[in-house]
């Protein structure tokens, strides 16, 4: 090991970092650095002097126009959709994009790509790019705190800057992260909406059943199971309405709406609509307008049917005899920017516990299933109403401790101070 290490460190102090001697000493200590460790750092410390070097020189990747290449290269990297780098045939970076850095961490060109990333599995996709004259696909997982499933293409290509001597290989990352919990969320969907219709659908069938063989000739008995048939009909109703709703507020997800809407008039309205279910439950319903219009960007229909889930559901599962009040307030934030439009509706209920907050806007989420089967939930409610105010650009904000009731306020770009 010692006669080896001796003429490398000769080389490594020379003054000409490209002779043949240094090129030959860098693939051996490519193809040695798997046995030993010493010989990688020496690889990446001669490999990161040679760059630098040709960069002093304004070698760049090769002898004819180097410079403007390397930038046309470092251009094009750039426009590309999905994180990209490139490196040459002694693991140095030539050229990287933001988006490699998001998802490798610190990436500039110039270092090592060992140097860059702890991630053996990628230095020997390269490796494998090299010995291949076809494209290496692989998938890359990142470690948490941050996870992400990355799947990439690398691509062997050579004669870069004028020189057919020089090899490079061209990474492509495309973060799938985000496409898997959508299909996640798709598959669970579907689940959790098959059962959901099917549950009404299996009381449905026995009690045909049973009026049909047992309960025949029993009048009471008839009676009594076509009132539950009712019940269970009108709970698919239900859900196949906010099924529909929540898809078509998904339709137009990316057409921010362009109308103007007083949310004095949208609790007035979800108020009036709601009064007989409060009267029912011996709820107070207190509504609190603004005294100004508090005018915001957006569809009155939508903004009606957000207002009317959150009372809907502080009647449903608020306090009996209880209170549910409705305000509108025009906020200025405190840069003095635009002003926001907001819509609060607040329950003296028993309050949700902490740890089911950031799931209630989910779909078919909900904080006691039993209870809320009882009281005729979808488990689609608030779903709708985070989708509506996504669509408005707008925010939701739900405050609640247990014992104390809940708070939800809905803000939104308004359209005058």
């Amino acid at each position: 090991m010692l006669l080896l290490t001796i003429p490398v460190l000769v080389l490594y102090g020379s003054a000409d970092p490209f002779s043949a001697w240094e090129f030959k000493t860098l693939r051996r200590l490519r193809r040695l650095e798997t046995y030993s460790d010493a010989f990688g750092r020496l690889r990446d410390a001669i490999a990161v002097r040679r760059a630098a070097v040709m960069s002093t020189r304004g070698m760049g990747l090769g002898r004819q126009e180097p410079v403007s290449t390397l930038a046309a290269i470092q251009s094009i990297l750039r426009a590309l959709p999905d994180a990209a780098l490139m490196v040459d045939e002694f693991g140095v970076l030539v050229a990287a994009n933001a988006l490699a850095s998001d998802a490798l961490g610190d990436v500039k060109p110039g270092r090592t790509l060992s140097a860059t990333s702890r991630r053996p599995e990628l230095q020997a996709i390269v490796a494998r790019a090299f010995d291949s004259t076809e494209r290496v696909s692989f998938e890359l997982t990142t470690r948490p705190p941050i996870e992400r499933r990355m799947l990439g293409n690398a691509t062997r290509i050579e004669g870069l800057g004028g020189t057919t001597v020089s090899r490079h290989v061209l990474i492509i990352l495309q973060d799938n992260t985000e496409r898997d919990a959508l299909s996640r969320m798709r598959m669970e969907f579907v689940a959790n909406a098959s059962h959901e219709l099917r549950t009404p659908l299996a009381s449905l069938s026995g009690f045909i059943e049973t009026l049909e063989g047992p309960a025949k000739d029993d009048p009471a008995a008839r009676q009594r199971f076509l009132g539950i048939m009712a019940e269970q009909a009108a709970r698919m109703t239900r859900l196949i309405d906010d099924l529909l709703l929540l898809s078509r507020v998904e339709m137009r997800a990316h057409l921010p709406p362009t109308g103007t809407v007083d949310l004095n008039d949208v609790i007035t309205d979800a108020a009036r609509q709601l009064a007989e279910a409060a009267k029912k439950d011996n709820i107070s319903l207190i509504v609190e307008a603004s005294p100004r219009p508090v005018q915001v960007t957006g569809d009155q229909d939508e903004l009606l049917q957000a207002a009317y889930n959150l009372v809907h559901n502080a009647i449903k599962y608020g306090r009996p005899g209880g209170t549910v009040s409705l305000r509108t307030a025009l906020d200025h934030d405190r840069a003095g920017g635009r002003a926001r439009g907001r819509l609060i509706v607040a329950d003296d209920g028993p309050g949700i516990a902490a740890e089911h907050i950031p799931r209630l806007t989910e779909r078919f989420y909900r904080v006691s299933t039993a209870d809320s089967r009882k009281k005729g939930g979808t488990g689609l409610g608030l779903a709708i109403v985070k989708h509506i105010v996504t669509r408005h650009r707008g925010t939701i904000d739900i405050a609640s401790d247990v014992g104390r009731g809940a708070t939800f306020t809905l803000g939104f770009p308004a359209t005058s101070a």
